[in-house]
């Protein structure tokens, strides 16, 4: 659901969302809000967690200072990223990791009647080990290529076919690697 200004949603000065209709919502924040939202966007994952993304207008354009440094990234699966400077990131494999939680979920998933209450409570929680999954990978890849970009003026990566990849009997281990989702954070139009 979205909220604009005429529908008179607020930020109270105790933390919490005041939403028409809804009422008042506690809220976790990830940072405080620069200036006044113009609107509110609220969304409800598979997972059953709630969201809520704020659009507002900032002045200042926030540029880092220039460095002469260039670094050039080369993707692979026994180490993440191995950087032109000789630094070697190890890869994480997240998926790997909850593989074990992850099967067990799912077969108890697999052994629920089609259309039960069980089976929608079994839904909900494979989704949240895999949302569990996908946001522990995305924080570390946040983490890293903010790292790479404030310490070096240029990054050069190499260009993989992931889709093309993604077909072959390494699939598993490349879909757990996201290089298109760690390339795109690289990238400043993305």
């Amino acid at each position: 659901m979205r909220f604009t200004k005429n529908s008179r949603f607020r930020v109270l000065d105790n933390g919490r969302l005041r939403l028409p209709k809804v009422g008042d919502v506690p809220v976790r924040w990830s940072r405080n809000l620069p200036a006044e939202p113009s609107s509110v966007t609220v969304i409800r994952d598979a997972a059953g967690r709630y969201f809520a993304s704020f659009v507002v207008q900032t002045i200042e354009d926030e540029t880092l200072p220039p460095t002469d440094s260039e670094v050039g990234i080369d993707l692979g699966l026994t180490h993440f990223a191995v950087l032109s400077d000789g630094t070697k990131v190890a890869a994480p494999k997240f998926l790997r990791r909850a593989a074990r939680k992850l099967k067990r979920l799912q077969q108890n998933l697999s052994r629920k009647t089609k259309g039960s209450n069980r089976r929608k409570k079994a839904v909900v929680k494979v989704a949240r080990a895999h949302a569990r999954v996908a946001d522990t990978r995305r924080d570390w890849q946040h983490k890293l290529s903010t790292a790479i970009i404030r310490d070096n003026q240029a990054v050069y990566v190499e260009n993989l076919c992931v889709v093309g990849l993604g077909r072959t009997r390494l699939a598993k281990s490349v879909h757990d690697a996201g290089w298109a989702s760690f390339t795109g954070m690289l990238d400043p139009a993305g």
